[in-house]
Order: structure tokens, then C-alpha cells, then sequence
């Protein structure tokens, strides 16, 4: 529905729809539990395809309800998982900072990702988590995956589901992301019918 005047009402409850990659037991689910429960989810049993979870928070004085879609990691479920990209209004991509080889797997849950969702955004609303933090045995320093996110233009957070570290922050900055897209895409409809004016009128051809 197009919204009526020159913004949102801000009243009004968005659903947003927020899915969570990355390689297999990287913590996507524990993420998404202690987001939402507030508890630490150890229960190690792989996320078959996908299951989903709901969060209804405000941003900037907009009610919000997050359909958050956690995912399956293995590689054999990798085609199955990408049919739940579509209509994303947001992407978490998640890798373990104990684990080196889900780091360099990143690029191509994001390229995937990217490549999948229509119409395809290189400035789609999305956050990268290094999980595991509060495990001694790193493998992926804090610099090089702040490297790689400020190529890529990407909010890096360095957290912990098991002590519940820098998790809210996470999830509320995309949420603020896919919200401000959001809202853009919608006062674009607005304007479209009203973009030419005095100011542009055609130039005349000299041929």
C-alpha cells in the first residue's frame, strides 16, 4: 500500500524481514535466541532449511515487527536456504571468530545473497557478526574482518550469544537499515509522479 501524504505515519507497525547467514555452527541460532529470548540457546542440532522468530521493537519512533529467519548452514542446503532470500529487508551474515574457514566463506554467502534478491542492491541493508568472542581460541583477527566489512561498506560487530555482547546492537542497526530503506523505497513512489519540474524542462537539440 502506498502510504497516504509526503511520509509514513509513523504510528503505523512495519514488518520487516530479516534473514541470518552464514556457515554451519557458526552460532546463527544462539544469535537469534539470546536476541529474542534473552537466553543462551546450546542446543548443537544443525537448522534443517529454516525456522523463524519474531521480534516487535521501535526505531526512530516507528513500531516494529522483525520476522527474523534463521537458516541452515551446510553446504548441502545451500540452494534450499537461498529460496528463503527472497523479499529480505535485511541480511545478517555470521561467522565465528574461533573458525577461519567461515570467515573466508563469507563472500560467498554475501555474493550469493546479493545475487538472489530482486531487484539486487549492492547496498542492501547488512551487518556482519563475529561470533564467539568470548572463546580464548581466535583465528580471525578483529582488524582483518574490519577490513574486510569497510571494503564492502558493511557494519561489523564482534559479539557473543553466550555472554550476550554487542547481540541487541547488532540486530537494531540492521533493523534501523532495513527500516530506512524501507522507507525510502516507499517515498519514492511519491515522488516519482512529480520529479519533473520548471526546473526540468527538456533542452533543446542543437541538431
Amino acid at each position: 500500500l502506498v502510504p497516504q501524504g509526503p511520509s509514513m505515519d509513523a504510528s503505523k507497525k512495519v514488518d520487516l524481514k530479516i534473514i541470518i547467514i552464514g556457515a554451519l555452527g557458526v552460532g546463527k541460532t544462539s544469535l537469534l535466541h539470546q536476541y529474542v529470548h534473552k537466553t543462551f540457546y546450546e542446543d548443537y542440532r544443525t537448522t534443517l532449511g529454516a525456522s523463524i522468530l519474531t521480534k516487535v521493537l521501535a526505531v526512530d519512533n516507528t513500531p516494529l515487527k522483525l520476522q527474523i529467519w534463521d537458516t541452515g548452514g551446510q553446504e548441502r542446503f545451500r540452494s534450499m536456504v537461498s529460496t528463503f532470500y527472497k523479499g529480505s529487508d535485511g541480511c545478517m551474515l555470521a561467522f565465528d571468530v574461533t573458525d577461519r574457514e567461515s570467515f573466508e566463506a563469507l563472500d560467498n554467502w554475501r555474493d550469493d545473497f546479493l545475487e538472489k534478491v530482486i531487484p539486487r542492491e549492492q547496498d542492501f541493508p547488512m551487518v556482519v557478526l563475529g561470533n564467539k568472542i568470548d572463546i580464548c581460541d581466535r583465528q580471525v583477527p578483529k582488524e582483518t574482518a574490519s577490513a574486510w566489512c569497510k571494503e564492502k561498506d558493511i557494519p561489523y560487530f564482534e559479539v557473543s550469544a553466550k555472554n550476550n555482547i554487542n547481540v541487541a546492537e547488532a540486530f537494531e542497526t540492521l533493523a534501523k537499515q532495513a527500516l530506512a530503506t524501507y522507507k525510502g523505497i516507499f517515498e519514492s513512489y511519491l515522488t516519482d509522479s512529480i520529479k519533473l519540474t520548471p526546473n526540468d524542462k527538456p533542452k533543446k537539440s542543437c541538431c
